[in-house]
């Protein structure tokens, strides 16, 4: 019996023995079966920083899993070997969600990352896991490009703590032309998240001549500050050549810095630049009195600043504005 996934707004209708876009949900014997539930590909403990996440617990260790396919096909994917690979053709490791939060606590780490490929696509395996992690006190992120739809989302925003969603580019062509999906279901899973409570960063890869327009930044920036609020980190990221777009060249140092300088002047209070060391891109500053609060080198924290009330409030230590993000 051919079936259609609601998963995703792809909706790909799946005849017997076929997968969806996403080459990992199939039709077996018409039922819709994850093939990868319970098998991740990538299993590594990574710092939090790496996801990338500023705010959220800042120089903790994170367990990360992924598993193989995505329901996006990048052309500039640095994944793209397990993102858009079949599953019969990579190496797993048999990891069922009753048993990664205690991998997680062997190894030392309070919070899990479903990450690298699309945490949405392998939704079973990220919900059940999610579930079993937060009945034991384990906080649960996600790293996805959120392209799903609002129910299934709903339902599993109810176990995670925090995501950074990979913003792509502020452009429906873009989405079309580079990513086979589309703007829309994006901007409205962010908007889902943050009215939640998920503590939300949002990463934008700025990539030559595609997506790096002073008027498309600004258009972007402008969207985050009145739909998600000026406290939502914006992390630009330096594009390489990978996968379908080796053609193109690194993004400009310069290039992220003048995106960065944009967005702040759209009224974002924390922005930063990533995939390269900066001077200042990637420190947390007071976005009222402009003190550093964090110091970062890379993914290594070297002075955090960031004073703690008795009520659990993280504020500048210098004019105690409250600063966004989970801490403690």
């Amino acid at each position: 019996m051919i079936q259609q996934c609601v998963l995703c707004p792809k909706s790909c209708i799946i005849k017997p023995g076929q997968t969806g876009e996403c080459l990992i949900r199939a039709n077996i014997d018409g039922n819709l079966t994850a093939l990868t539930y319970g098998y991740p590909c990538s299993v590594h403990v990574d710092p939090v920083e790496k996801k990338p996440l500023f705010h959220f617990h800042p120089g903790k260790s994170i367990l990360s899993i992924a598993t193989a396919g995505c329901n996006l096909h990048c052309k500039n994917c640095q994944n793209w070997e397990i993102s858009q690979a079949n599953p019969e053709d990579i190496k797993a490791y048999h990891l069922p969600p009753e048993k990664l939060p205690s991998v997680a606590k062997y190894y030392g780490c309070e919070l899990i990352a479903y990450t690298y490929t699309e945490p949405l696509i392998f939704y079973e395996y990220t919900l059940d896991t999610s579930i079993n992690a937060a009945k034991i006190g384990l906080k649960n992120v996600l790293v996805t490009a959120g392209y799903l739809n609002r129910e299934p989302l709903r339902q599993l925003y109810r176990y995670i703590s925090a995501a950074n969603i990979d913003l792509k580019a502020f452009s429906e062509k873009f989405y079309r032309d580079n990513c086979g999906a589309t703007l829309k279901p994006v901007l409205d899973g962010m908007i889902l998240a943050k009215s939640m409570g998920v503590m939300v960063e949002i990463t934008n890869l700025i990539i030559p001549a595609l997506n790096d327009s002073e008027k498309e930044i600004k258009l972007l920036s402008k969207w985050i500050k009145e739909n998600l609020g000026p406290e939502t980190p914006l992390h630009f990221s330096r594009f390489s050549p990978h996968y379908r777009m080796k053609n193109l060249g690194v993004t400009p140092a310069e290039t992220l810095e003048k995106a960065r300088q944009t967005a702040l002047s759209e009224g974002l209070y924390y922005v930063y630049t990533g995939n390269m060391l900066s001077k200042e891109g990637e420190n947390t500053y007071c976005h009222k009195c402009s003190t550093i609060l964090i110091e970062r080198r890379g993914y290594r924290i070297l002075k955090n600043k960031i004073a703690v009330t008795p009520s659990g409030t993280a504020v500048c230590p210098v004019c105690e504005t409250e600063v966004y993000g989970e801490w403690i």
